[in-house]
């Protein structure tokens, strides 16, 4: 049998904003991850998570300076991936919807 490991998209990202990965930017990083199909897991030290849900994320226990790996699997891995680490990125700034 030849086992065969796939290569998830990954990268390693900062936290820089202030308040750390608290309820609110693991609110929209949970709504934006659920928009895609691929399966999300963020990874702090030893801790695994599914990214699509925010309990997860808050167990992270991720401060302002931590450093976490998004990674994603699936048919659209690549864009879910850039999505995830701009928004962290740009210190989980959203735009507002336009009138």
């Amino acid at each position: 049998m030849i086992l065969c490991k796939i290569a998830m998209p990954e990268k390693k990202v900062i936290i820089r904003y202030p308040a750390g990965l608290h309820a609110r930017p693991a609110s929209l990083f949970a709504q934006l991850a659920a928009r895609y199909k691929s399966e999300v897991t963020i990874r702090k030290d030893d801790l695994i998570i599914n990214g699509k849900s925010i309990m997860n994320i808050l167990l992270l226990a991720a401060e302002q300076g931590s450093e976490i790996t998004i990674q994603t699997q699936g048919e659209d891995a690549d864009s879910a991936l850039a999505a995830l680490v701009n928004l962290v990125e740009k210190s989980f700034a959203v735009e507002a919807p336009r009138a």
